[in-house]
């Protein structure tokens, strides 16, 4: 049996991509990220100075804030305040791992960013769509930094980017939609940079296991996904060759 994806895509496709450059006033970099039906505000905010453990070090920091809108998902969720549930601390933490790949510290100097990923609508993929939308916004908060002469050269060294792929009647598909999400055995979020080096792999067999070659081909139909998520996020990106630098 050949799984028939809802939206009739084929598993080799991605969902409709796009960022939404500057799409709140005050924050330096904003981006809405769409992925399909799945919907995240991405915003950056920059602070002088850093966390304790990097003070008089001359490194920055970058981290990461993620929550869910109650209306996000088909049934209200209720608004997480006082104590952030496992789900929203591990996907912030992944969020702030992936994006500070993206980063030269030393460059940065002592301040922070911090990224604030917003999900208005989810519809599956919104750890993927919060770090690829983030690094967007990332770039422009650098962009309008060297423009105000906070810093003299640009900070970011690496262009991150990440997708979900997962296994369904056991063939590989790349961004999974919620549909796809609940029915998938196996579930994985890629993270990679611009030379497609992993950055992070998270993988988890629902149903048993998977094997080797599975993996490889989950990691094939990765960068595929990534490669065009990559081009994308250029495009919107317009001093991007003047913003990467090589360590």
């Amino acid at each position: 049996m050949v799984w028939q994806r809802p939206d009739g895509r084929s598993p080799y496709q991605l969902r409709h991509i796009s960022f939404h450059a500057g799409f709140t006033s005050f924050a330096p970099g904003s981006v809405l990220t769409k992925f399909g039906d799945t919907q995240v505000l991405c915003t950056v905010s920059v602070t002088e100075g850093v966390p304790k453990f990097l003070t008089g070090t001359g490194k920055g920091w970058l981290t990461s804030e993620y929550r869910m809108l109650p209306s996000a998902t088909q049934e209200r969720q209720p608004r997480e305040l006082l104590k952030l549930s496992g789900r929203t601390q591990e996907i912030q933490r992944l969020i702030g791992r992936s994006l500070r790949a993206a980063i030269d510290f030393d460059v940065l100097g002592e301040r922070t960013l911090t990224v604030d990923a917003d999900v208005l609508q989810a519809d599956a993929g919104t750890r993927t769509a919060a770090i690829t939308g983030g690094f967007v916004a990332v770039a422009h908060a650098v962009s309008q930094l060297l423009r105000q002469g906070v810093l003299e050269r640009s900070p970011l060294c690496r262009q991150v980017a990440a997708v979900s792929v997962g296994l369904l009647d056991g063939e590989p598909y790349l961004d999974l939609n919620y549909t796809e999400d609940v029915a998938a055995t196996v579930d994985l979020n890629v993270v990679m940079n611009q030379d497609l080096g992993i950055i992070e792999v998270q993988g988890t067999a629902e149903e048993g296991s998977y094997s080797r070659a599975q993996l490889n081909q989950l990691l094939d139909f990765a960068e595929k996904g990534i490669q065009q998520l990559l081009i994308a996020q250029t495009e919107v990106i317009a001093d991007r060759d003047h913003l990467l630098h090589k360590y």
